[in-house]
């Protein structure tokens, strides 16, 4: 073992609290201290508590499958995004008309899509020789215009219905708490699709499938507007809190707020995003319980165990491909739950807005610094790259500002200060670099 090793691994019982109290101490300072620093409103600070909670669900998925696996999604982006799908599907009010439009015949193109799967894939599987390759393209083929012949009137019809406000196919209008699980369905299907494929090739070419196939999954929802009205998005998603509308016009909400010297707007602001943070709280502490359990049962010791060294696993009869599915599978599911609980935070579905550098190359740093192999670090290395991330914005500009004070007040001067806040890429892959100079295992490595 090496020196840098083993003094990770014997590092001080209060490293994490530390680092966690450190964290805290930066939201704390968010919500309360006014200066170039901070902004001094509880209501950015707790924002920023938010969404780095919901990053934290997004690493602990890319954790379970790299950090137990070793396996490399480079696809992140297009699970998030599968996730922010279930809660137009199954929360939105439903469109009028539009099932009547196409409905009954998209389902037929579904199932003729699925059936041709299962018949060129039983084919494939019984027959031999030229027989198979011909009867498994004829099936393929067949059912591809079958599928089309149903599929694209029923969409054209249900793009026409009302295509100013809807064009889509609508939700179910259950509960938005119910599609979270669906969201993690949504991601999970899509990962057993992809892991039945490429999980048998070797690591590289695992990273180059997810990272196709992400974008795939950003192109469709762009562009297939009866789904979830494509680039012009799916805005007033339900929420499981409430509105703060609703909040300014309770009389007794409002006594509330002024016992508490604050005006209505601000403490329903802030009283809707405690709601949201609980919630969020409480998913992250579930999934890191679940987590734990995982890791250090003999599921978990068996995965680090392929991890390590899969020929060792292979040579004790370990089916690795198998294991590494169920584990891809598991993770993704958790990437997709992240999606979800991000659409119902902003209560808009924006597949435009889906970026890999926000949504795959971002959960990576934070996965890396954190501590890969670690659920806690990845927790921490979440909230802590997040914050930084939505600071380096503000401090960005300030930091240039300070930095070209030498120089007279120009069109360059300008130009670097107004080009700050995109320094954030910068500043991220300077903070990675020097996690992994100094601490190459993360700020809380695996035990």
């Amino acid at each position: 073992m090496s020196t840098n090793r083993q003094a990770e691994t014997t590092a001080s019982p209060w490293r994490a609290p530390l680092l966690f109290a450190a964290v805290i101490l930066l939201v704390v300072l968010e919500g309360t201290v006014s200066n170039a620093m901070f902004s001094g409103s509880w209501n950015s600070a707790l924002s920023i508590l938010n969404m780095g909670l919901i990053s934290a669900v997004t690493a602990l998925g890319v954790n379970m499958i790299w950090g137990y696996g070793g396996l490399f999604n480079a696809g992140v982006v297009g699970f998030v995004a599968l996730g922010g799908l279930a809660p137009v599907l199954v929360s939105t009010p439903p469109v009028a008309g539009a099932w009547a439009a196409g409905g009954p015949q998209l389902v037929l193109a579904l199932a003729a899509g699925l059936a041709t799967l299962v018949i060129a894939v039983t084919a494939a599987a019984r027959m031999k020789g030229l027989a198979r390759v011909l009867v498994v393209a004829l099936v393929l083929i067949g059912g591809y215009v079958a599928t089309r012949m149903l599929f694209d009137p029923a969409v054209t019809a249900i793009e026409a219905n009302n295509p100013s406000k809807a064009g889509n196919i609508g939700g179910l209008g259950l509960p938005v708490l119910l599609s979270w699980p669906v969201g993690m369905v949504f991601a999970a299907i899509a990962a057993w699709g992809i892991g039945k494929v490429a999980l048998g090739l070797r690591s590289d070419y695992l990273a180059i499938a997810t990272l196709g196939i992400g974008e795939i999954i950003v192109a469709i929802l762009k562009n297939e507007g009866w789904l979830a009205r494509g680039v012009l998005n799916i805005t007033g998603v339900p929420r499981p809190v409430p509105y703060e509308l609703a909040l300014q016009s309770n009389p007794a909400f409002v006594e509330a707020a002024a016992r508490w010297a604050m005006d209505p707007a601000t403490a329903s602001a802030i009283y809707v995003k405690l709601c949201y943070a609980a919630i969020f709280v409480a998913v992250v502490l579930i999934l890191i319980l679940l987590s734990e359990l995982a890791l250090y049962s003999p599921w978990g010791r068996m995965m680090r165990a392929i991890r390590d060294n899969e020929t060792a696993a292979e040579a004790m009869g370990k089916d690795v491909t198998r294991r590494h599915l169920h584990l891809f599978i598991i993770g993704c599911a958790v990437i997709g739950l992240s999606g979800a609980m991000m659409v119902t935070l902003d209560g808009l579905m924006a597949p435009g807005g889906y970026n890999p550098l926000r949504y795959t190359f971002l959960v990576w740093v934070m996965v890396i610094v954190g501590g890969s192999g670690n659920n806690w670090g990845a927790v921490l290395g979440a909230v802590l790259i997040w914050f930084l991330w939505i600071k380096a914005e503000v401090w960005g500009p300030a930091g240039m500002s300070l930095l070209t004070s030498p120089l007279s007040d120009g069109a360059l001067r300008q130009h670097l200060i107004e080009s700050a806040p995109q320094m954030r890429y910068v500043a991220m892959g300077l903070v990675l670099l020097l996690v992994l100079r100094f601490a190459p295992r993360g700020l809380l490595p695996e035990r």
